[in-house]
């Protein structure tokens, strides 16, 4: 996550609604270090360095009719690059595919951001490493006996 101010930077894919931290996905024999500063390499040209690893967090959600377990790293970054640091909505280096806005982080309860459990733990980045379950199944009849 890329804290500046009071505020993080979401992204979110142009067709979609809801907002989520930049990153992605890991591939073989990457480890998530790497993936990260590939990721913001790929995204934004950005050199980050990376701080701490925040939260491991177990995300149980649904998409497109099919449930996902995914297992995220939250680690906070800095750069030296200040030049998004002022902008309002801009698009990364993919293409008009990714939308990036800089939000409040006390606006955060109102936004569509995902895995849900973020709005209120980016209110207080923890001390030390914390695991948190975000288990959006549990709402739709999944039972702990599936897991």
């Amino acid at each position: 996550m890329w804290i500046n101010d009071g505020y993080v930077l979401l992204h979110r894919d142009v067709n979609d609604t809801n907002w989520s931290l930049p990153g992605g996905r890991v591939v073989t024999m990457e480890d998530t270090y790497q993936s990260l500063k590939r990721e913001f390499q790929e995204e934004l040209h950005v050199e980050i360095t990376i701080d701490k690893l925040y939260w491991v967090i177990e995300n149980f959600f649904r998409y497109d009719e099919k449930d996902f377990h995914e297992i995220g790293f939250y680690y906070g970054i800095t750069t030296e690059d200040t030049s998004f640091m002022n902008k309002r909505d801009f698009f990364g280096m993919e293409g008009n595919r990714l939308i990036y806005r800089w939000f409040p982080i006390d606006s955060l309860k109102e936004c569509e951001l995902y895995p849900v459990v973020l709005r209120n733990a980016l209110q207080e980045i923890p001390e030390h490493t914390k695991h948190l379950i975000n288990n959006e199944l549990s709402t739709i009849g999944f039972s702990k006996r599936n897991r």
